[in-house]
């Protein structure tokens, strides 16, 4: 036990760290970043976006070209000619020999035409729903990269603070054994708890290092850097979606789309069945003593296995949209499911979070308050004021990882319910 000046000198350490500490954590220059900012930034510099967007683009520049009817095909060519005889290799003394010029073109019939066109728009369409399930996929985990440097940058403040308090501490225990005031074993629990809270922050640094890393990989090391602006607003309530919002959520419409390409597919290779016409005119010059002449083909190919062939592709076309349709009911359900449970999760947070606020925190500072008190009226050791300052340290810990979980399921939340008046870029329709 302290007596005299080293006991004034305990109790105003201890007195001075049983009130709630500020968060306040020295970092980098720089204008604080906040959450809106993240997500702004990772868009404009996400190259799958990009890539995406490029995507998009080839698939419309194919939907105008798969309109149009194929090149006209040129053909020269010499017919009948000797090669014995005295005639051989003369184009001029053989009646029967012809230098010819021909055109052939195909006549792709409309509808097939058409359905190419709307196979290769819904492949655009498809490219930009992924882009806008990318974007809202990028939004989410900046945003949680964001978040966990924001509230880890705040643990480690509150363990920053601990760790000077028990240092004087530790001062004040090693300057009462020193006196013969104090016993080995208040000054060696001392060291421990030191010990444990400079692990404790030890462990969160590399956590908060690790979630810098991941923000890095979606603005970039400088911006990552920055100083991360108060995390107090990510706890705020998530957008709530009307039933018509859940359905414009990326997810959904890249399914829906998908069925739609399925469907175009199918009906491009019905009418693949059905063969097309191609038209040949040929003109042929003979000799200065025989007449010139023209000649008219049709072109047809001939489906003459029809069963083993295009049928088999119209019934794997057909399969494929099944299996596209099956696939979005999947995910219909799925995204009930996760938004459901990420809702359940958020308000269980919120929930344990004002636990915190109302009872554990408050009573954690209360029962350092009275420790102290005790250990003042020569009641208590310094065991239990340590155990004590230790129990205060766990819960504003635990209280600000509850706050990070419900931050994280807040975001969650808005990734799966978008508020209206914020559109992605998959809410385009085919041209």
């Amino acid at each position: 036990m302290f007596s005299g000046p080293l006991r004034a000198v305990w109790l105003s350490v201890a007195l001075a760290g049983a009130a709630p500490a500020a968060f306040a954590l020295e970092s980098p220059g720089g204008t604080p970043l906040g959450l809106a900012e993240v997500q702004r930034l990772a868009e404009a510099r996400a190259p799958q976006l990009q890539a995406l967007q490029a995507r998009e683009s080839a698939a419309r520049e194919m939907a105008v070209s798969a309109a149009q009817l194929p090149d006209p095909v040129l053909k020269l060519g010499v017919s009948n000619l000797p090669v014995s005889g005295e005639a051989a290799w003369n184009l001029g003394r053989e009646g029967m020999t012809m230098r010819t010029v021909g055109v052939m073109q195909e006549l792709t019939r409309g509808a097939r035409r058409e359905a190419r066109r709307e196979q290769a728009g819904r492949e655009a369409d498809m490219a930009r729903a992924e882009a806008g399930l990318s974007l809202a996929t990028i939004r989410r985990e900046s945003a949680l990269a964001w978040l966990d440097v924001a509230w880890m940058t705040r643990m480690c403040t509150v363990l920053g603070e601990q760790i000077s308090e028990l240092r004087l501490q530790q001062q004040a225990a090693e300057a009462a054994f020193r006196s013969g005031r104090g016993l080995q074993a208040g000054l060696l629990g001392a060291a421990l708890a030191l010990g444990r809270v400079e692990d404790q922050l030890a462990g969160t640094e590399r956590e908060l290092a690790s979630a810098q890393a991941r923000l890095a990989r979606w603005i970039g090391e400088a911006d990552a850097r920055r100083p991360a602006a108060d995390a107090e607003s990510s706890l705020a309530p998530p957008a709530v979606a009307t039933p018509a919002e859940d359905l414009r959520h990326p997810s959904l419409l890249l399914a829906e789309r998908r069925v739609a390409l399925a469907d175009a597919s199918a009906r491009l290779a019905r009418e693949d069945r059905t063969p097309d016409l191609a038209v040949e005119v040929m003109y042929g010059k003979r000799g200065a003593a025989f007449n010139d002449m023209v000649s008219v083909n049709l072109v047809m190919p001939l489906p003459w296995n029809r069963a083993g062939r295009q049928d088999r592709d119209l019934a794997a076309a057909l399969a494929r949209a099944d299996a596209a349709r099956a696939e979005q009911d999947d995910a219909q359900r799925e995204y009930r499911a996760e938004e459901a449970a990420a809702r359940s999760e958020w308000q269980l947070n919120q929930r344990r979070l004002a636990r915190y606020d109302t009872q554990l925190v408050p009573l954690a500072t209360q029962q350092v308050e009275a420790t102290l008190a005790a250990y003042r009226a020569g009641t208590a050791t310094l065991d239990m004021t340590l155990e004590a300052r230790r129990a205060l340290i766990d819960t504003r810990m635990e209280r600000l990882r509850t706050a990070l979980d419900a931050a994280r399921s807040r975001v969650r939340l808005d990734y799966l319910a978008p508020q209206a008046g914020q559109p992605t870029p998959a809410q385009g329709d085919a041209r």
